[in-house]
């Protein structure tokens, strides 16, 4: 495969996978591949898969007729979720040559290196997810201003909608010294904020001697990193002490969690197999605005899981008004094969699964304008970041406030004091500098 030397990336789903990726593409780096655009014809595409919902699927079918438009005899190998969980019905897809699974994928120079032609049919290599039980720790550079630091993979919860345990696997970190050394890494590079992720990254530790606020604690401690977001956390894993910690005491943890509730109605809660009731929820959300009123919280909610009556999603409309938050992602249920939620029987209407979606979509827009209402008047530090747009450039402040400013090359990827002015007719927050 030497004669086969520029490669190109295309990542679907998380920011899990967005590290993973360009884990893997350093070691192409390494192996002395040239990196490309997906458009640069490339003599190999890979494909790092989600399969979060149904599009996600669809869209790796797209991408691998794309890449073949683009060039016929390109290798194409599929990775990530999709490719755990349906490798053979990947290998059916015209083009693609050859599919790893979750034990494989950062092995897959050496796979690669192993094709000498394009393949008349897929070679499918793969494991048991139960055999999956190694930690490959991965950051994301060179895309932006921030990098993406996994710290956990897996999950132990089997909520009924998910798919993910059954593509990734248990529940499992590198121990907090281990992490300590990605991140110290990281601040070796021009990257000023890091993104903590993970499928369920609260349960870093899984109950043995070391937990995930311990990890804060020793995060928050690395020099060379301005800022850490933690991407994305339980509320049962959300206890009072990070929460305190990261908006009290912390130097680097900025005033942004983002917190999953899926819905407001404690039967689907409990239908979901999710380990809380609304109650908890709402007490986290009132733990963080009690003590930073200008944190930034954002929601997941799914809507249209089977069973899921009128009044049971305007229970989640009604929770989610009455609640200080600040934006919503909303996700529509999609079948998906392998979980319980498919076997509860009562499915709602695709039309109405829309409609309930495009309701939350609105609450949304609302909860965030209010948001950013209220920080107009107030001064912040935005990290600018390099890409340029039609003369302009964006940032975010701490507590995770899009922010937009006239483009000047000198103000890319650092951080500069600014005090909010307005809301453009985008929903952007305009500003003006502080000396």
């Amino acid at each position: 495969m030497n004669q086969y030397k520029k490669v190109a990336f295309y990542t679907l789903g998380c920011k899990l996978n967005f590290s993973e990726t360009s884990t893997i593409s350093r070691l192409f780096d390494d192996a002395g591949f040239a990196k490309v655009d997906f458009e640069e014809t490339p003599d190999i595409y890979i494909i790092n898969t989600c399969s979060v919902t149904e599009n996600a699927d669809k869209k790796c079918r797209q991408l691998v007729k794309r890449a073949m438009k683009i060039n016929p005899e390109a290798f194409v190998a599929i990775i990530g979720c999709y490719a755990q969980l349906k490798p053979e019905e990947i290998g059916k897809i015209p083009g693609v040559d050859i599919v790893l699974g979750a034990n494989e994928k950062f092995n897959l120079i050496e796979h690669i290196d192993a094709l000498q032609s394009k393949q008349e049919v897929a070679m499918l290599n793969y494991t048991s997810i139960k055999e999956t039980t190694e930690f490959i720790p991965s950051f994301s550079y060179g895309d932006r201003t921030r990098s993406f630091l996994k710290v956990q993979d897996g999950c132990d919860y089997f909520c009924t909608f998910c798919t993910i345990p059954l593509a990734r696997g248990k529940s499992r970190n590198a121990n907090i010294a281990e992490t300590i050394l990605e991140a110290e890494k990281i601040a070796k590079t021009d990257i000023k904020e890091v993104v903590l992720t993970g499928v369920n990254i609260g349960d870093f530790g899984q109950g043995g001697d070391e937990n995930f606020f311990q990890l804060v604690q020793a995060l928050d401690q690395v020099e060379g990193i301005d800022r850490f977001r933690i991407s994305s956390i339980e509320p049962n894993l959300l206890s009072n002490e990070i929460i305190s910690f990261c908006l009290t005491s912390a130097q680097r943890f900025v005033p942004h969690f983002h917190v999953p509730l899926q819905s407001g109605n404690d039967r689907l809660l409990k239908a979901m197999r999710r380990k809380y009731e609304r109650s908890l929820y709402a007490e986290r959300v009132n733990s963080i605005k009690s003590l930073r009123p200008d944190a930034c919280i954002g929601v997941d909610v799914i809507v249209g899981f089977p069973g899921e009556t009128d009044e049971e999603f305007m229970d989640t409309i009604d929770f989610l008004k009455d609640l200080d938050i600040s934006y919503l992602h909303v996700f529509t249920y999609s079948e998906r094969a392998n979980t319980t939620a498919v076997k509860l029987g009562s499915p709602v209407a695709m039309a109405v699964r829309r409609e309930r979606s495009k309701m939350l979509h609105i609450l949304s827009d609302k909860k965030k304008r209010g948001f950013y209402e209220q920080n107009i008047g107030t001064e912040r530090t935005v990290l600018f970041e390099h890409e340029e747009d039609e003369g302009v450039m964006y940032g975010f402040t701490e507590n995770y406030v899009k922010v937009k400013y006239p483009y000047a090359a000198d103000m890319a990827n650092s951080f500069h004091k600014v005090k909010l002015t307005e809301i453009d007719r985008d929903g952007i927050m305009k500003c003006t500098l502080l000396k």
